[in-house]
């Protein structure tokens, strides 16, 4: 056999003579999975396990917190952060993965306040018997209410759940029964509260409680939404009525997911009872229910960790703004600038529109944003040597 030279082969082929890729340079290689991407399916565990040993952390963090992290102020405003990402992760059960927009998912956070807090110091019962009731009586309210609320559909039924709340706001007003204390609230009598959860020096147990609760609820929300009756939950929120041409019963699902958003609401104000030690009218006014829409919004509706960001986020600023606006360097400016930096409401408004019209997404969607911008930074340069 004869040998056929580089050259003839070159000039047989049809498209000319082969190329040779050329040497793509080391720094401009596409870049592998790294460290981060083996780490992260682990960092909602480092996430927990960091949000679990903040009480023994004494470092100061000024202009964050007032104090030490591991402080009563500073862990108290951890906590209640905590219950209101928990709360928001359980509204978007609700608005972002059914679809359904409550006005009136306040009521059930509030039956868990005052539930709570009229069981114990009312009737003298124990604490771990009051919140059994007081959940209990949340959820069969949020399934009775929701069986009538859920025969209606979009605006009207957001109406229908607004009117719902604005009834118990009222009768939370008006001292029904004179059992809610009226406008002046109802303090949570101590007798009926174990050690451990009584006094300043066991603040850190009631921050682990609310951290509990909060893993509580994105457990349910995410095994919910994993699950079949998540996917359709998901198919109503996108096209309810191709859900109803499959044979399935779109109320049935709805009602379900109406009555566990109840339910996970309820067993939040429970929490928040034991943190500030009581219930005011606060709790039951559809602001809050407002707030956990923003919450929501501002972290990124149907995500994983958007809601809880979200609640986070804006209950923090809540009340790190009002100290803000109360304090004396405000006082001391300008009328024109001091009427708006002393409401937080204002501010937070502001910052909620700048977010929605730069990050339509949420928090969630913040690194998806950000891709881009990544991309036409110059490549990293390997190490030497």
């Amino acid at each position: 056999m004869t040998e056929v030279s580089a050259a003839e082969v070159s000039q047989s082929r049809p498209d000319g003579p082969e190329r040779v890729p050329a040497e793509v340079p080391a720094e401009l290689e596409p870049r592998r999975p790294g460290r981060l991407a083996a780490v992260r399916p682990w960092l909602p565990l480092l996430a927990l396990a960091a949000f679990a040993i903040l009480p023994y952390s004494t470092v100061d963090l000024p202009g964050v917190f007032d104090g030490p992290i591991n402080a009563p102020g500073s862990l108290q405003l951890l906590a209640i952060c905590l219950v209101f990402g928990g709360l928001a992760a359980g509204y978007d059960l609700l608005y972002g993965r059914t679809g359904l927009l409550s006005f009136g998912h306040a009521l059930y956070f509030a039956a868990g306040v005052y539930g709570t807090d009229i069981l114990v110091t009312r009737a003298g019962l124990p604490l771990w018997q009051a919140a059994l009731f007081a959940v209990v009586g949340g959820t069969v309210l949020a399934a009775l209410l929701g069986a009538v609320a859920l025969r209606t559909v979009g605006i009207a039924f957001a109406m229908v759940t607004l009117a719902f709340a604005q009834v118990g706001a009222i009768l939370v007003a008006r001292d029904f029964g004179g059992l809610t204390g009226g406008e002046e609230g109802l303090p949570l009598s101590v007798s009926g509260l174990p050690g451990v959860l009584v006094g300043v020096a066991n603040t850190a147990n009631l921050y682990w409680l609310a951290l509990a609760y909060l893993v509580l609820v994105v457990f349910v929300v995410h095994r919910v939404s994993g699950s079949p009756t998540g996917r359709v939950l998901a198919g109503l929120r996108d096209d309810e009525r191709r859900v109803a041409v499959l044979g399935l019963d779109p109320y049935r699902f709805k009602l379900l997911a109406f009555t566990l958003a109840g339910a996970l609401a309820t067993a939040g104000g429970v929490v928040y009872c034991l943190l500030v030690g009581g219930a005011s009218p606060h709790v039951t006014s559809s602001e809050l229910t407002l707030s956990l829409l923003v919450m929501v919004v501002l972290g990124g509706p149907g995500t994983r960790w958007g809601p809880v960001l979200g609640g986070m986020l804006y209950m923090y600023l809540d009340y790190r703004l009002t100290a803000l606006g109360r304090s004396s360097s405000v006082a001391s400016l300008p009328g024109v600038l001091r009427g708006p930096l002393s409401q937080p409401l204002f501010i937070l408004g502001t910052l909620f529109i700048l977010a929605v019209y730069f990050f339509p997404g949420g928090l969630a969607a913040l690194s998806r944003r950000l891709a881009p911008l990544r991309r036409t930074l110059p490549p990293r340069l390997p190490p030497r040597g």
